[in-house]
């Protein structure tokens, strides 16, 4: 990589980062700190950060460690799979450890203005969801990673931690039980980002708003990379040795632009959201919680129903839903000839291959678009009885593009949930993929995106690496006595220790 420095960039560059969202924002805090010298520049095609995926509106705030998210713990042929809860966990603590190091070196400068403590808590309504419950329950506070978690049936217990949740509800009716554990957070990633990329711009990071990414083409050891000006339509094309992708719902097609062989065959179907949203002081003082419950069958895990505390720059609400859509765009912002652009010969028979497959989602999708406020509402009292419209207002959530990997016949195309990280073998360009868990666990795909890229540098970045993250290369899910001590640590310095709900 060249010596230029940060703040010598010109129409050539080190690290060329697409997307002002979290995972740029922290990919490049990361290089700062292994090569001061080297120079970054980072294009956005809207006029400020975090606007999309990573605005706090857009996503569900959650601290995805797997305490209260029932999708991480499926049950197969009657045993509870805690398999990805575990490792979903695991990598959650290595984004606390992160913070916790950059609020030290002062690139971070509040916690309490993008992390706040929230208890996480699973429902269970009926029979078979409150046995679920338990079961899970008793595996998962058996595990030192899930501290102080509590369950409970008992009609009282729960008008206790759950008030709002208990007016209007008839216990007798139907079985309901709780799970939960104090030790859950809310998150702003959108003010993360903010801290981050404030920082990245102190540093000599030149960050471009405005500025929409249209081609990437190989020219030996770089890229060189298309941008054009959103307001005045000039164009320049910019050299890059390395290039990150984190464009959102446009990843993947700039992916496919540069050319780049492993996203060959995949496409994306893009689904929206929204949320019932109260600002009501009376409402949210007697829901001091983030409650999950259980998907219904053939909806997709981003749609998982629950109804969560936020604290937004301070000002606290309530979110419900997220309610399912569907749009053409692969971003909020994006256009409506998204979809169909995006459909290559290549990738076809992955199309057809999972509308054959997946008709539950696409009845899902059908019955929820079609939903109107009123039948918003509905799905809001089996949470809340006593909801009352006149409190509740719509508000658009972001918008999420499903990845779709080629598979051999006959399915021909499988929908992928989740976060994938994607590289060319010579590691010269990557990008990210789908969605939850996603921004909770950004340093530790920026981490693997390291191993792959800059596999060659790992030694060498070792010291500066377990600065970083203490317990790097260290398996969290078995060493209690790391996890105990990373644990206090992170929780003094995130300003969590001791803490109630904000």
């Amino acid at each position: 990589m060249s010596e230029q420095g940060n703040k010598k960039f010109s129409d050539e560059t080190d690290v060329l980062l697409i997307g002002a969202g979290i995972m740029s924002a922290t990919l490049g805090a990361l290089l700062r700190q292994l090569e001061p010298s080297w120079s970054q520049v980072v294009y956005e095609r809207l006029d400020g950060p975090a606007q999309e995926s990573s605005y706090a509106l857009n996503n569900a705030g959650t601290g995805h460690s797997a305490l209260c998210e029932l999708n991480y713990t499926p049950e197969k042929k009657g045993k509870i799979d805690v398999s990805k809860a575990l490792a979903i966990n695991e990598k959650f603590q290595l984004s606390r450890q992160f913070w916790s190091h950059q609020l030290g070196e002062g690139v971070l400068t509040d916690p309490s203005d993008f992390i706040n403590p929230v208890p996480h808590v699973s429902f269970g309504q009926g029979e078979s969801q409150v046995d679920y419950l338990r079961r899970r329950y008793e595996i998962l506070s058996a595990n030192h990673m899930f501290p102080e978690m509590q369950f409970t049936d008992d009609a009282a217990k729960f008008a206790e931690k759950l008030p709002l949740m208990a007016q209007g509800r008839d216990f007798d009716a139907e079985p309901v039980a709780i799970s939960w554990t104090d030790a859950g957070t809310d998150i702003n990633y959108g003010a993360l980002t903010k801290q981050f990329l404030d920082d990245a711009e102190k540093q000599g990071t030149a960050i471009r708003y405005g500025h929409e990414v249209l081609n990437l083409k190989r020219a030996g050891k770089f890229w060189e990379v298309t941008v054009r000006n959103v307001h005045t339509g000039d164009k320049q094309v910019v050299r890059a040795r390395f290039v990150f992708v984190g464009a959102g719902g446009y990843a993947l097609d700039l992916l496919r632009k540069a050319g780049v062989p492993e996203v060959r065959g995949y496409a994306g179907f893009p689904i929206s959201g929204m949320w019932l949203r109260t600002t009501n002081p009376e409402l949210v003082a007697q829901h001091q919680a983030k409650v999950y419950g259980q998907a219904k069958v053939g909806a997709p895990p981003m749609s998982v129903p629950h109804l969560d505390l936020r604290v937004i720059d301070g000002e606290q609400s309530l979110l419900f839903g997220p309610y399912g859509g569907w749009s053409p765009k692969f971003l909020k912002e994006g256009s409506y000839l998204d979809l169909f652009k995006s459909i290559r010969a290549d990738n076809i028979p992955s199309y057809l291959g999972v509308a054959a497959t997946n008709l539950g989602l696409v009845k899902y999708l059908v019955e929820e678009v079609f939903k109107d406020f009123d039948g918003r509402m509905e799905v809001l009292r089996e949470y809340f009885p006593n909801a009352d419209g006149k409190d509740w207002d719509t508000v658009v959530a972001g918008q999420r593009v499903q990845v779709i990997k080629p598979a051999p016949a006959p399915s021909f195309g499988s929908l992928e949930f989740g976060t994938a990280l994607v590289n060319d073998q010579d590691g010269t360009i990557a990008g990210i993929l789908g969605a939850s868990p996603g921004a909770s666990i950004t340093p530790a795909a920026m981490l693997e995106l390291l191993e792959r890229c800059f596999g060659e540098r790992m030694i060498d970045w070792s010291g500066q690496l377990h600065e970083m993250f203490p317990t790097y290369g260290t398996s969290l899910k078995r060493d209690e006595q790391a996890y105990a001590s990373q644990w206090e640590t992170t929780q003094q310095a995130l300003k969590l220790d001791g803490a109630q709900t904000t």
